[in-house]
């Protein structure tokens, strides 16, 4: 399938400490580059990248000068066009979910609660767990999975994947996204982001 539209949504259940925005490298570097790598994975080298920030459910975190809440668009090579929202707040838990749509139809992935577990009754239907709270719980499993495939990459000497090149090309679209925010302006990447 090819991605024509890409939505990614990115929540956490709140926000962090001080200390650590402090030394964060702000909301693009530490939480946004996460969804970049995710853009890259669905639809390949990025051309153009426009970012919107604001201080929206932190007011601390706009005095330490950063924001809180995000809404990145991109344009990938292929044509692709894509959107990743983030906040530092959500109130349900940690919100993490992504829509896929191309030419051959549309994939979601959702959040993940401790049950899959409906109840349906006089006073609701459909009511369910919340979602699971941070990403220690919801990544666990993908956690031990990058562990393995790590010490085999390792053992057997193949090329580590995601690569550095992987994550040196997220940095270079979170720092596109930084000076799109202080522009205001759509900013062109460099190519080779892949």
């Amino acid at each position: 399938m090819v991605a024509m539209a890409v939505l990614i949504a990115s929540r956490d259940p709140a926000p962090p400490p001080a200390a650590y925005i402090k030394v964060s490298g702000g909301l693009m570097r530490d939480m946004t580059i996460h969804d970049f790598d995710m853009a890259r994975y669905l639809a390949g080298d990025i051309a153009q990248v426009h970012a919107f920030g604001a201080n929206v459910v932190a007011p601390e975190i706009g005095r330490l000068g950063d924001i809180d809440t995000c809404t990145v668009s991109l344009r990938a090579k292929s044509g692709a066009l894509l959107q990743i929202n983030n906040s530092r707040r959500c109130t349900y838990g940690y919100d993490q979910r992504v829509e896929v749509f191309g030419s051959g139809g549309m994939l979601q992935a959702g959040n993940q609660r401790a049950t899959s577990v409906a109840s349906w009754n006089g006073e609701c239907t459909a009511a369910r767990d919340v979602v699971l709270n941070f990403f220690i719980e919801r990544y666990r499993q993908a956690y031990d999975s990058e562990v393995d495939a790590f010490v085999s990459a390792l053992e057997s000497g193949s090329p580590m994947s995601p690569g550095f090149d992987d994550g040196l090309a997220a940095l270079s679209l979170a720092m596109a996204a930084e000076q799109s925010l202080r522009s205001g302006q759509a900013v062109q990447v460099a190519a080779g982001n892949s």
